[in-house]
């Protein structure tokens, strides 16, 4: 294999790929080719939870594998990791929302949230939030915030309006004419947006009020990034639909939206298989996420969480840096601007230490380790970030 099989075989998502070459990970660590360790801070975008290659997840993935794969549709079969993870999910979640629809991505999640508001409510209006992400298939492209991401494709969804999240004035576009309102919990690719003083509270209540689904995104906040389990927790607001995914499953391929059981039970009939899938609940899959919330549930991780986060706020602080974002570790520094973050990004990536950028915040720089990383790996981490934030120097113009 070589680095122009990569750019010739598999297709790019940029022009300019990072283009480290992998041997393996484990724990905080990614390891290249030439047997170079890198610091990860970016657990892939949120997905490795538990760190690289966690040894109770590993062990409960070859234990399924060793008794059987893949063996029939989603739904059909009784599958008992499936069952395991949706039923201890449900213990740690509010009573409504018992039911879990498990899939294979958390785009294709919020395909089926969107699907299920319009079913259960008979309604067609969604209402989404200016610079929101949810994925890239044509439902989530749809919601997506961003216009210059989404003209190439159109046409999209029809009966999409948008809101600025947290503008409490604009919750009276939501009307009765609402099937839902999708809002990332914490706007990732705006920056890491907090909702301030009691937004989510207030929209739910309109929801109420005008009868409107409220589904909540979770798929990068969840499973114990933010201190909670998941993000809402914090902010007093329950949604009717929650949609997951990333660090689920500790680094494979694996999303879910939940709901009530009532609810859930409109996509069994008028049309039956109103929702389907082949490979979601994937016993591999499903036992990997029952081994990652069996750990993160039964261990310090979560509490963990925000005493890391206090780490990194005191130990980051540099004149570049204008501000941290974010609870948790799920955390984005903002810099002056967008070419000390490409210094940072990319000096970091040839010194041994993973950052990465977000989707729209051009002066953003992710920092999401894995829950598992220790306060020494973050303070060398941090270490590095100053070190090279103090090499910067401004590019001359002639």
């Amino acid at each position: 294999m070589s680095k122009e099989d990569f750019f010739t075989y598999q297709a790019q998502t940029s022009p300019h790929p990072l283009g480290l070459e992998i041997s393996h990970a484990k724990g905080s660590y990614i390891y290249d080719t030439d047997g170079n360790a890198h610091l990860d801070f970016v657990a892939g975008v949120s997905a490795c939870g538990l760190g690289h290659c966690h040894p109770k997840v590993v062990k409960a993935i070859k234990d399924q594998v060793d008794r059987y794969m893949h063996v029939m549709v989603y739904g059909e079969y009784v599958q008992q990791p499936a069952v395991e993870f949706t039923k201890l999910l449900a213990a740690h979640l509010p009573k409504d929302l018992e039911t879990t629809y498990l899939v294979n991505s958390g785009t294709e999640a919020m395909e089926g949230a969107l699907k299920l508001a319009r079913r259960y409510t008979g309604r067609t209006q969604i209402i989404a939030a200016h610079r929101a992400y949810h994925g890239n298939t044509m439902g989530s492209l749809s919601i997506m915030g961003f216009e210059e991401r989404k003209s190439a494709f159109r046409p999209l969804l029809p009966d999409v309006r948008f809101i600025n999240f947290n503008a409490i004035e604009d919750l009276e576009k939501i009307t009765d004419r609402t099937a839902a309102v999708v809002l990332e919990t914490i706007q990732g690719g705006a920056g890491f947006i907090l909702p301030q003083n009691g937004y989510l509270e207030k929209v739910r209540e309109r929801c109420n009020e005008v009868g409107a689904l409220l589904i909540l995104d979770e798929i990068q906040p969840g499973f114990g990034r933010t201190g909670k389990l998941f993000a809402f927790e914090h902010f007093n607001c329950i949604p009717d639909i929650l949609v997951i995914g990333k660090g689920m499953a500790s680094g494979l391929p694996v999303g879910a939206f939940v709901a009530s059981h009532k609810m859930m039970s409109t996509l069994q009939d008028h049309p039956k298989l109103g929702h389907i899938t082949t490979f979601g609940g994937n016993p591999v899959i499903a036992a990997a996420s029952l081994a990652t919330l069996q750990e993160i549930t039964g261990s310090q991780l979560i509490e963990d969480t925000l005493e890391k986060e206090k780490l990194f706020r005191k130990l980051l602080v540099h004149p570049l840096i204008e501000e941290i974002r974010g609870k948790g570790l799920m955390l984005a520094l903002l810099l002056q601007n967008k070419e000390i973050v490409d210094h940072l990004i990319l000096t970091a990536a040839k010194e041994g230490l993973i950052l990465f950028w977000l989707l729209f915040e051009p002066k953003a720089v992710r920092i999401s380790p894995p829950l598992t990383i220790s306060m020494k790996e973050i303070e060398k981490g941090c270490d590095q970030i100053l070190d090279i934030l103090n090499r910067y120097k401004p590019a001359t113009v002639n």
